[in-house]
């Protein structure tokens, strides 16, 4: 089975820091493209971050540059985001997305931020900021 699985979501004041993770199980993260995504209630999901394979190329939405920081570790199998600054409209239902097609280093430098490009999904992990 392979999955996905975020954790370190939680209620956070304004102006506070959550660092996310991305667990994979039964598949490695190595060579994989992988995207922070989050979906507030009302809105449309929107894309947050993205790692490139070789964690060379990152993106982020302007909403959030200079406040999260996307990195990947990958003897531990695992993708972070760190949060800091909060503002209550980052509050939202956080999910990590992976691609199923693996490129070497150099191959695809490129960071893609649009959620049909992604292949693997986790469940989600909610993040409410406020007061």
């Amino acid at each position: 089975q392979l999955q996905l699985v975020e954790s370190g979501g939680g209620l956070v004041q304004p102006g506070g820091s959550l660092r996310l993770s991305c667990a994979a199980s039964g598949f490695s993260l190595d060579y994989r493209h992988i995207g922070w995504f989050r979906q507030a209630p009302g809105k449309e999901r929107e894309g947050v971050s993205c790692v490139s394979s070789s964690g060379g190329r990152t993106t982020y939405a302007e909403s959030v540059k200079g406040r999260f920081t996307i990195s990947r570790d990958n003897a531990k199998n695992t993708v972070y985001l760190q949060m800091n600054s909060l503002k209550p409209e980052d509050t939202a239902i956080y999910y990590c997305a992976a691609k199923e097609r693996t490129f070497s280093s150099g191959t695809y430098p490129g960071c893609p931020s649009m959620g049909y490009w992604y292949d693997y999904w986790g469940q989600g992990t909610q993040v409410t900021v406020s007061s």
